[in-house]
């Protein structure tokens, strides 16, 4: 069980999947950092210009409507694009000193306007346990901890929304946007040990782990790479080499969606889960947790539970991949979405008949 992300199972791709329905390659944000090979421009975390960020969020369709949203903290939501302008005190810019209750606080806040002034779809973001899974790793009891400062969290919002006597009629849908595992330093493939058969060099490399992008210079094949690094993977004389299988972009598992953008470099490398890749062999020592590795491998789950009118108590419902939220979204608002990867199916399959 367990909700699927989209690859690569990373944050900014993910979330910016869970409000639009589509994969990071229709999308845009084909990565936590990229750099666009038309423009040269590289995207960041702070990248706000409308231009990164295609497709519909969900807080734009909702404006779309005639309605009104609510953004704390969502990737993509501080973006003006459209008919959202990320009106003031109905979208925060993220602020990661921001406490947790505040946040809470704030969104519970939002209930007590005039019942015309209330957001009819709002986002609630918090950076934990991802943040300290990527220090200590997924198994650490500091993971424990963050998990129920979270599960208090969400207490602190259903205590909220019941003193309002509206927690029934609220629909609160909480999901993560990807998983961790842990990595640590003997799960380690380096590129230089390609040397006899390629040399791969740094300029080259736009990502290492968990997802390897390549981007050789014009006039040089990206299949005659992609061959010979095989081969020396193949060897058995690289270490962990069979722990990395690289690919032409139009030619990775077609179940990964990850071809059909500009953005995408032409080489990507599937790295087995848990292990990393890096340049060069060093001395540096590293325990931790990571994501990003095929959405296929199990840890790279996450979870969905959905709780309001049109949920059914105590369902469970088969594995899906995230960018079916959108429409899930739209139909319990009763509002026409743009088009997206999803299936116009899911809701009905998951979603209690209308009263």
């Amino acid at each position: 069980m367990g909700l699927i992300p989209v690859f690569p199972s990373l944050t900014f791709p993910n979330h910016y999947s869970i409000v639009t329905g589509l994969y990071p390659a229709h999308h845009g944000i084909i990565n936590n950092h990229f750099l666009d090979p038309k423009t040269g421009e590289f995207f960041h975390m702070a990248s706000h210009e409308p231009k990164w960020w295609l497709g519909e969020p969900l807080w734009e369709t909702v404006v779309n409507h005639g309605l009104k949203a609510a953004t704390y903290f969502w990737p993509g939501s501080e973006v003006q694009k459209g008919s959202w302008d990320c009106p003031e005190k109905l979208c925060m810019k993220y602020n990661a000193f921001v406490a947790f209750e505040d946040r809470v606080d704030t969104v519970l806040s939002y209930f007590d306007l005039p019942s015309s002034e209330i957001p009819v779809f709002m986002t609630l973001y918090f950076e934990d346990p991802d943040h300290q899974g990527h220090h200590v790793g997924p198994d650490d009891p500091e993971i424990t901890e963050a998990v129920a400062r979270i599960d208090r969290m969400i207490g602190r919002l259903i205590d909220g929304l019941e003193k309002r006597g509206i927690f029934e009629d609220v629909t609160i849908i909480m999901v993560g946007d990807h998983g961790m595992v842990g990595t640590c330093d003997k799960k380690l493939i380096f590129l230089d040990d390609l040397a006899p058969w390629i040399e791969i060099p740094a300029e080259w490399v736009w990502s290492y782990s968990p997802l390897l992008a390549i981007h050789p210079p014009p006039g040089l094949a990206a299949s005659d790479v992609v061959a010979k690094m095989n081969e020396g993977l193949e060897s058995g004389k690289v270490e962990n080499g069979k722990c990395l299988k690289v690919y032409l972009k139009e030619e990775l598992p077609s179940r990964l969606h990850y071809a059909a953008s500009d953005r995408i470099p032409p080489i990507i490398g599937l790295i087995e889960e848990s292990f990393k890749v890096e340049q060069k062999r060093s001395k540096r020592k590293e325990c931790g947790g990571s994501h990003g590795y095929d959405n296929a491998i199990f840890s790279m789950r996450s979870i969905f539970i959905g709780h309001g009118p049109q949920f059914g108590r105590g369902k469970k419902v088969p594995s899906f991949e995230n960018v079916e939220i959108y429409n899930l979204v739209t139909s319990i608002l009763s509002i026409h979405g743009a088009p997206n990867n999803g299936s116009s199916a899911f809701p009905v399959s998951i979603l209690l008949p209308r009263q």
